[in-house]
Protein backbone atom coordinates (compact mmCIF):
# COMPACT_ATOMS: atom_id res chain seq x y z
CA UNK A 1 0.00 0.00 0.00
CA UNK A 2 1.74 3.61 -0.62
CA UNK A 3 2.25 4.92 2.20
CA UNK A 4 2.12 8.52 0.83
CA UNK A 5 -1.72 7.99 0.14
CA UNK A 6 -1.90 6.75 3.40
CA UNK A 7 -0.28 10.27 5.06
CA UNK A 8 -2.41 12.71 2.52
CA UNK A 9 -5.49 10.59 4.23
CA UNK A 10 -4.34 11.38 7.45
CA UNK A 11 -3.78 15.03 6.89
CA UNK A 12 -5.34 17.72 9.26
CA UNK A 13 -9.24 17.73 8.38
CA UNK A 14 -10.66 20.62 6.47
CA UNK A 15 -13.17 22.53 9.08
CA UNK A 16 -15.50 24.75 7.59
CA UNK A 17 -18.78 25.87 9.78
CA UNK A 18 -22.03 24.48 8.29
CA UNK A 19 -23.68 28.28 8.63
CA UNK A 20 -20.60 29.56 5.97
CA UNK A 21 -22.35 26.51 3.21
CA UNK A 22 -25.67 27.79 4.39
CA UNK A 23 -25.27 31.29 3.91
CA UNK A 24 -22.92 31.87 1.30
CA UNK A 25 -25.50 33.17 -1.51
CA UNK A 26 -26.99 35.49 1.29
CA UNK A 27 -23.96 37.09 1.44
CA UNK A 28 -24.00 37.28 -2.59
CA UNK A 29 -21.01 35.41 -3.56
CA UNK A 30 -20.54 33.58 -5.98
CA UNK A 31 -19.44 29.58 -5.97
CA UNK A 32 -15.26 30.07 -7.17
CA UNK A 33 -15.49 32.98 -4.72
CA UNK A 34 -17.26 30.75 -2.29
CA UNK A 35 -13.67 28.28 -2.91
CA UNK A 36 -11.21 30.76 -2.53
CA UNK A 37 -12.76 32.00 0.38
CA UNK A 38 -12.76 28.72 2.12
CA UNK A 39 -9.23 28.20 1.26
CA UNK A 40 -8.06 31.11 2.94
CA UNK A 41 -10.06 30.15 5.92
CA UNK A 42 -8.12 26.76 6.07
CA UNK A 43 -4.71 28.83 5.82
CA UNK A 44 -6.09 30.60 9.13
CA UNK A 45 -6.55 34.23 9.86
CA UNK A 46 -4.24 37.12 8.44
CA UNK A 47 -3.02 34.98 5.58
CA UNK A 48 -0.61 36.60 3.60
CA UNK A 49 -1.37 37.76 0.60
CA UNK A 50 -0.04 35.92 -2.12
CA UNK A 51 -2.07 35.48 -5.49
CA UNK A 52 0.91 33.07 -7.19
CA UNK A 53 0.44 30.72 -4.01
CA UNK A 54 -3.38 30.65 -4.38
CA UNK A 55 -2.71 30.38 -7.97
CA UNK A 56 -0.83 27.27 -7.41
CA UNK A 57 -3.15 25.41 -4.73
CA UNK A 58 -5.96 25.71 -6.44
CA UNK A 59 -4.59 25.18 -10.10
CA UNK A 60 -6.65 28.99 -10.90
CA UNK A 61 -5.22 31.45 -13.20
CA UNK A 62 -3.78 34.38 -10.93
CA UNK A 63 -5.25 36.83 -12.79
CA UNK A 64 -8.47 35.09 -11.79
CA UNK A 65 -7.56 34.70 -8.21
CA UNK A 66 -6.84 38.64 -8.00
CA UNK A 67 -10.01 39.76 -9.51
CA UNK A 68 -12.00 36.89 -7.09
CA UNK A 69 -10.16 38.51 -3.91
CA UNK A 70 -10.99 42.24 -5.14
CA UNK A 71 -14.33 40.57 -5.21
CA UNK A 72 -14.73 39.75 -1.83
CA UNK A 73 -13.00 42.76 -0.90
CA UNK A 74 -15.57 45.25 -2.57
CA UNK A 75 -18.13 43.08 -0.86
CA UNK A 76 -16.72 43.99 2.28
CA UNK A 77 -16.15 39.97 2.72
CA UNK A 78 -12.95 40.24 3.53
CA UNK A 79 -10.21 42.94 4.23
CA UNK A 80 -6.59 43.37 2.95
CA UNK A 81 -4.70 44.90 5.75
CA UNK A 82 -1.25 46.11 5.57
CA UNK A 83 0.98 45.28 8.52
CA UNK A 84 4.76 44.57 9.40
CA UNK A 85 6.59 41.12 9.44
CA UNK A 86 7.37 40.28 13.04
CA UNK A 87 10.69 38.77 11.61
CA UNK A 88 11.25 40.58 8.21
CA UNK A 89 10.30 43.66 9.70
CA UNK A 90 8.64 44.11 6.45
CA UNK A 91 5.16 45.39 5.12
CA UNK A 92 3.10 42.68 4.11
CA UNK A 93 -0.55 42.40 3.06
CA UNK A 94 -2.47 40.23 4.96
CA UNK A 95 -5.94 38.89 4.44
CA UNK A 96 -8.16 39.49 7.17
CA UNK A 97 -11.53 37.21 8.04
CA UNK A 98 -12.83 39.39 10.38
CA UNK A 99 -15.62 40.92 8.20
CA UNK A 100 -16.48 37.46 7.31
CA UNK A 101 -16.90 36.60 11.21
CA UNK A 102 -19.12 39.55 11.64
CA UNK A 103 -21.27 38.66 8.86
CA UNK A 104 -22.08 34.99 9.78
CA UNK A 105 -23.22 36.03 13.24
CA UNK A 106 -25.45 38.35 12.06
CA UNK A 107 -26.80 35.71 9.80
CA UNK A 108 -26.82 33.17 12.51
CA UNK A 109 -28.65 35.72 14.83
CA UNK A 110 -31.15 36.71 12.00
CA UNK A 111 -31.55 33.08 11.82
CA UNK A 112 -32.38 32.16 14.95
CA UNK A 113 -34.97 35.28 15.69
CA UNK A 114 -36.78 34.21 11.98
CA UNK A 115 -37.26 30.29 13.27
CA UNK A 116 -38.30 31.24 16.57
CA UNK A 117 -41.03 33.77 15.06
CA UNK A 118 -41.74 32.40 12.07
CA UNK A 119 -42.77 28.75 13.22
CA UNK A 120 -46.89 29.41 12.05
CA UNK A 121 -47.86 26.42 12.54
CA UNK A 122 -48.09 26.55 16.75
CA UNK A 123 -50.25 30.09 15.86
CA UNK A 124 -52.69 27.82 14.04
CA UNK A 125 -52.92 25.25 16.34
CA UNK A 126 -53.94 27.88 19.38
CA UNK A 127 -56.70 29.56 17.33
CA UNK A 128 -58.12 26.02 16.50
CA UNK A 129 -58.14 25.06 20.10
CA UNK A 130 -59.40 28.58 20.84
CA UNK A 131 -62.13 28.19 18.28
CA UNK A 132 -63.12 24.72 18.92
CA UNK A 133 -63.14 23.83 15.54
CA UNK A 134 -60.46 23.39 12.22
CA UNK A 135 -59.70 26.50 10.92
CA UNK A 136 -61.41 27.39 7.27
CA UNK A 137 -58.99 28.07 4.49
CA UNK A 138 -59.94 31.40 4.37
CA UNK A 139 -58.62 31.84 7.83
CA UNK A 140 -55.47 30.45 7.20
CA UNK A 141 -54.92 32.52 4.26
CA UNK A 142 -56.10 35.54 6.70
CA UNK A 143 -53.23 34.28 9.98
CA UNK A 144 -50.89 34.18 6.89
CA UNK A 145 -51.54 37.38 5.84
CA UNK A 146 -51.36 38.72 8.86
CA UNK A 147 -47.98 37.06 9.64
CA UNK A 148 -46.30 38.26 5.94
CA UNK A 149 -47.61 41.75 7.55
CA UNK A 150 -44.51 40.63 10.25
CA UNK A 151 -47.02 40.78 12.93
CA UNK A 152 -45.49 38.42 15.46
CA UNK A 153 -46.85 35.08 16.38
CA UNK A 154 -47.39 36.01 20.18
CA UNK A 155 -48.80 39.39 18.97
CA UNK A 156 -51.49 37.27 16.95
CA UNK A 157 -51.88 35.18 19.69
CA UNK A 158 -52.26 38.39 21.90
CA UNK A 159 -55.05 39.41 19.63
CA UNK A 160 -57.29 36.45 19.34
CA UNK A 161 -57.19 36.32 23.40
CA UNK A 162 -58.07 39.84 23.46
CA UNK A 163 -61.27 38.95 20.83
CA UNK A 164 -62.21 35.81 22.92
CA UNK A 165 -62.33 37.78 26.26
CA UNK A 166 -64.31 40.58 24.95
CA UNK A 167 -66.66 37.48 23.81
CA UNK A 168 -65.53 38.01 20.32
CA UNK A 169 -64.14 35.30 18.07
CA UNK A 170 -63.97 36.22 14.78
CA UNK A 171 -61.29 37.55 12.01
CA UNK A 172 -62.49 40.35 11.39
CA UNK A 173 -62.48 41.62 14.87
CA UNK A 174 -58.84 40.17 15.25
CA UNK A 175 -57.80 41.89 12.09
CA UNK A 176 -58.83 45.30 13.44
CA UNK A 177 -57.09 44.57 17.14
CA UNK A 178 -53.72 44.01 14.92
CA UNK A 179 -54.16 46.91 13.13
CA UNK A 180 -55.14 49.20 16.32
CA UNK A 181 -52.04 47.94 17.48
CA UNK A 182 -49.99 48.69 14.64
CA UNK A 183 -51.26 52.57 14.67
CA UNK A 184 -50.12 52.76 18.34
CA UNK A 185 -46.86 51.05 17.29
CA UNK A 186 -47.27 48.01 19.31
CA UNK A 187 -44.90 45.40 18.01
CA UNK A 188 -44.78 42.91 20.85
CA UNK A 189 -46.45 41.09 23.63
CA UNK A 190 -44.59 43.61 26.41
CA UNK A 191 -45.90 46.37 24.23
CA UNK A 192 -49.25 45.08 24.62
CA UNK A 193 -48.99 44.29 28.18
CA UNK A 194 -47.81 48.43 28.92
CA UNK A 195 -50.70 49.40 26.92
CA UNK A 196 -52.90 48.03 29.16
CA UNK A 197 -51.30 49.18 32.24
CA UNK A 198 -51.02 52.77 30.97
CA UNK A 199 -54.74 52.27 30.44
CA UNK A 200 -55.81 51.34 33.34
CA UNK A 201 -54.12 53.55 35.31
CA UNK A 202 -55.56 56.26 33.00
CA UNK A 203 -58.64 55.09 33.79
CA UNK A 204 -58.47 54.89 37.39
CA UNK A 205 -57.06 58.81 37.09
CA UNK A 206 -60.34 59.17 35.40
CA UNK A 207 -62.83 57.83 37.64
CA UNK A 208 -61.16 59.51 40.70
CA UNK A 209 -61.02 62.57 38.95
CA UNK A 210 -65.13 62.63 38.16
CA UNK A 211 -65.45 61.16 42.11
CA UNK A 212 -63.88 64.13 43.03
CA UNK A 213 -65.76 66.64 40.64
CA UNK A 214 -69.41 65.08 41.43
CA UNK A 215 -71.48 67.78 43.27
CA UNK A 216 -72.66 65.54 45.91
CA UNK A 217 -75.03 68.53 47.16
CA UNK A 218 -77.27 68.53 43.87
CA UNK A 219 -77.87 64.91 44.12
CA UNK A 220 -81.40 64.67 45.17
CA UNK A 221 -81.60 61.18 46.66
Amino acid sequence: MDLKLIDFMQERPLVIPRCLFKNYHKLNISLEELIVLIYIWDMGDKVVYNPEIIMNDLAMDKFKVMEIVNSLVEKKIIDIVVEKNKVSKKSEEYISLDLLYHKLVNLVIDDKNTSSDDDSSDVFTVFEQEFGRCLSPMEIEIIKDWINHHFSNDLIIMALKEAIYNGVSNMRYIDKILFEWEKKGIKSKEDVIRDKERYHHEKKKKDRKELFDYNWLDDDE
